[in-house]
């Protein structure tokens, strides 16, 4: 039996006990760049809050919160620290697709007596995947950019076997991190380390032959039916498109906090009794870019909870979440997530000064993070991405338009 969530928490409060935690956040990120994953004392601190238990279900121990409040704690997160987020993020979101497929056997091992539970990941087929036996499998390979693996319990992961993809979950005794991430210009404190599994014995149960790509969500799903919860029948890369424009946004608003200092500290040549913040255009460049952020996180929000809708009509058998609706959702995250970036390299970073451009400096560090985001495969996507919505709207076969290269 999972021990029980902590008891009376609101949504409200989780999301608060992430804004509590800026200051701390704020003054630990050139440590979290310089580990290359967030420190002890972070990991302890979101222990405490719970926000590795967000999405998971309160049978093993979790809180079940929706989507909408996950992505306001990793935004909040990632305005105190954006690497901190993406670790964050990238390591408590994985519990939703592994309810989703596995069966109840499976969650139960997984879970077990504590309900302690983070699983790092990547979308990419990676190795191999041999059978030992009618009960285990044994997988072999490298899985880069697992970013959250140094505090990661579990790793959810997928790979090739006989040609036909293959999601797997894997105890952390499976496998071994790799001291790998290091030189990215940006987002330097993600742990976005490798990991190596050599030879790696795992229970068969603990394997199922889908991609996260194409989750076999339609109607319903093992996990919805199992947790009574629509929120386990959804499509995968629409949620992860998401997860992105949340550290997006909260790293464009950690920029805006920035800015807003920068300018109120910094005295004018000819007259040192006033600064920036009094001169009109520093007025409306932090204006414009707030209300830029904000409507990035307000497409967000409701495109969060059109996910939650889409997957409740999906289980209700009123309409599938089919790939056509995940195309929409996804490229709505995108555009969000691409607005924030668009408001901090070309509003924030081009007028806060050269001098805020150094290392060491906070802005510096958030156009390093933003740009390095925009060079994810997620972002990649765009592209492709906006060519699916549109042959989707044309009723032309969009599946033919690759979203990995």
């Amino acid at each position: 039996m999972t021990a029980a969530p902590e008891t009376g928490l609101t949504e409200r409060e989780i999301i608060e006990r992430a804004v509590a935690l800026r200051p701390a956040l704020l003054a630990r990120q050139a440590e979290t760049e310089r580990l290359t994953r967030y420190p002890e004392d972070t990991h302890d601190d979101f222990l405490r809050a719970g926000f590795y238990r967000i999405l998971q279900p309160r049978r093993y121990g979790g809180h079940e919160f929706g989507l909408p409040v996950f992505y306001r704690v990793v935004v909040e997160i990632a305005r105190g620290c954006p690497s901190t987020g993406w670790a964050l993020s990238l390591t408590a979101a994985h519990v939703l697709q592994a309810c989703t497929v596995f069966d109840e056997k499976a969650q139960d091992e997984l879970f077990g007596t504590d309900g302690d539970f983070r699983a790092a990941s990547t979308v990419a087929p990676v190795g191999i995947a041999q059978p030992d036996g009618p009960d285990h499998v044994i997988l072999d390979g490298t899985w880069p950019y697992s970013s959250g693996a140094p505090y990661s319990t579990h790793y959810l992961g997928q790979t090739l076997r006989a040609g036909t993809p293959v999601l797997f979950v894997a105890p952390r005794s499976a496998w071994t991190v790799l001291d790998d991430w290091h030189g990215a210009l940006g987002l330097r404190g993600t742990g976005s380390n490798s990991i190596r599994m050599d030879q790696a014995r795992v229970p068969a149960h603990f394997t199922c032959e889908t991609s996260l790509l194409d989750l076999p969500v339609e109607g319903g799903s093992v996990g919805s039916k199992l947790h009574g919860n629509p929120m386990y029948a959804g499509r995968a890369p629409s949620f992860f498109h998401g997860e992105l424009a949340a550290v997006m946004i909260g790293t464009a608003y950690a920029a805006a906090d920035e800015y807003a200092r920068i300018v109120a500290a910094r005295p004018l040549l000819l007259e040192p009794d006033r600064t920036r913040a009094d001169l009109h255009d520093y007025q409306r460049h932090l204006g414009e870019a707030l209300g830029m952020i904000h409507l990035a996180e307000a497409a967000l929000r409701q495109t969060a909870e059109d996910w939650i809708e889409a997957c409740r009509r999906n289980v209700r058998g009123e309409a599938p979440f089919t790939v056509v609706e995940d195309n929409r959702l996804a490229l709505t995250f995108l555009n969000a997530g691409r607005m924030a970036w668009d408001v901090l390299q070309g509003i924030l970073f081009r007028t806060a000064g050269s001098r805020h451009a150094r290392d060491g400096e906070r802005m510096q560090r958030y156009f390093r993070d933003a740009a390095t985001y925009w060079t994810h495969v997620g972002p990649g996507m765009y592209e492709p991405l906006v060519r699916r919505v549109g042959c989707d709207t044309l009723g032309l076969p969009s599946e033919h338009i690759a979203l990995i290269p």
